[in-house]
């Protein structure tokens, strides 16, 4: 089958986590025979801050990391939808494009049925931008793959396409896997972008003030860290290390003894049942994950057993400690966590899932 994507970016992970899931997915498409060409903006928001913070060399690393993907550059002004579709036989659309550009392949799939399109949502922006969301044309889409269910019911209320699927992110276990272990270089390490002040208080709470008070050996890597967000670590006496590329996490897993999840507000509060990308990738590489409050309202995970869930600092102070202090404790996270991924949660799972979605839509 000959299947085109159009994504924000897949030569740049720079703060566009959703990189991680394309990654993964293309490669078992491809790994299936499957023909599959994606196509990003030139000079995309992610891919200009990335080439500016450290120029071409991290391009180049995703080559020699993925060398079996590649996409094709485009202008939305000047793109030619009928060379770029013609032969197509599935389309996935995702959320973060231009509007004309999800408009213009909607109205492209009306004058051709050859193939069938989907529009794929994996942000919070239903809640959080509506207005911006509700200007995507998708009158001529098939249907839209939904990261989360709660997300789905909010398309279903809107009564704006034919048909919602919940498709959740998932682990490319080809490179999140837990690496045997290293010489330990601290204690707890954090993966994960500051973000617009969408968990600034919640990772003062569950992140810095605990390692402070507890004097472990921490590091950050991520992106958009204000100066004041720099300063609180330095105070924590925690390592910052910035941008890191998603296929170099599992070896730093394998050189700690425990991470944490910090879900940003908008999942907490009003998309409850989305974990995001996060908490998959840790459970695939095996590292002991400890949570700061989210609702695991589809049942993804199993709370106490795949990682701890805590309430407030205090409770994760007492969680650190007690995973850091009891290797059996930490061992049988690491090990639960990482069977319910590989049963149930890795790109192999969710290419599976999208192939009887396709299925269902050709029926």
């Amino acid at each position: 089958m000959k299947i085109a994507m159009f994504y924000h970016s897949l030569v740049s992970d720079w703060n566009h986590g959703n990189a991680h899931f394309l990654r993964g997915v293309a490669t078992e498409l491809v790994s299936r025979g499957h023909t599959v060409q994606i196509f990003e903006p030139k000079n995309s928001w992610s891919r200009a801050n990335l080439v500016s913070e450290s120029g071409q060399k991290p391009i180049q690393m995703f080559r020699e990391a993925y060398p079996q993907l590649e996409s094709t550059p485009y202008d939305v002004a000047q793109f030619e939808l009928e060379a770029a579709l013609g032969g197509m036989d599935f389309v996935i659309v995702h959320e973060w494009n231009d509007h004309s550009l999800v408009r213009g392949i909607g109205e492209h799939r009306a004058r051709h049925e050859h193939y069938k399109l989907l529009f794929h949502d994996t942000h919070h922006r239903m809640i959080t931008d509506r207005a911006s969301m509700d200007a995507y044309d998708l009158s001529h889409y098939d249907g839209v793959l939904a990261y989360g269910k709660v997300l789905a019911d909010i398309y279903k209320q809107t009564g704006r396409v034919r048909r919602i699927w919940t498709w959740h992110e998932a682990a490319d276990t080809r490179v999140f896997k837990p690496v045997p272990s290293r010489e330990p270089e601290g204690d707890l390490v954090w993966i994960g972008n500051w973000g617009d002040d969408e968990r600034t208080r919640e990772l003062h709470e569950f992140l810095i003030g605990p390692v402070k008070e507890l004097g472990l050996k921490a590091r950050v890597y991520g992106v958009r860290y204000p100066v004041e967000a720099q300063n609180a670590l330095a105070d924590a006496e925690i390592e910052y290390a910035g941008w890191l590329p998603n296929f170099e996490v599992p070896n730093v897993f394998s050189r700690f003894k425990v991470t944490v999840h910090v879900p940003r507000g908008p999942y907490v509060k009003a998309l409850p049942g989305i974990p995001t990308i996060r908490p998959f990738e840790a459970l695939a590489c095996g590292i002991p994950l400890i949570c700061s409050p989210w609702n695991d309202a589809e049942n993804l995970f199993t709370p106490g057993k795949d990682y701890l869930v805590v309430r407030d600092g205090a409770e994760m102070k007492a969680a650190l400690r007690e995973v850091l202090e009891t290797p059996a404790l930490a061992r049988s996270l690491s090990e639960h966590g990482l069977r319910t991924i590989l049963r149930r949660h890795t790109c192999k799972h969710r290419v599976d899932e999208l192939m009887e979605i396709y299925s269902e839509i050709k029926a």
